[in-house]
């Protein structure tokens, strides 16, 4: 990738379904953000595209919306 700033589909895809299973779980960016040892406005923009999220994270975002991390990342892709 020429542009490190560019997200791939894939990378947009997999944040709206994380985002979308955080809603459906009731948690909220706050909860997420205390799990990630951040504030709330960093989880916001995570989700908005504004920041990348690593491996680390990842994880732990979806331990705080009770999801297993591998359920996504086996899941059929476009």
């Amino acid at each position: 990738m020429a542009n490190r700033d560019k997200f791939t589909d894939g990378y947009k895809d997999l944040i709206a379904r994380l985002v979308q299973l955080r809603r459906d779980a009731g948690v909220t960016q706050a909860a997420v953000a205390e799990a990630l040892g951040t504030d709330q406005s960093q989880v916001s923009k995570l989700e908005r595209g504004e920041r990348r999220l690593d491996v680390i994270d990842y994880v732990r975002y979806c331990r705080a919306i009770g999801t297993n991390p591998g359920t996504l990342l086996s899941a059929e892709w476009p």
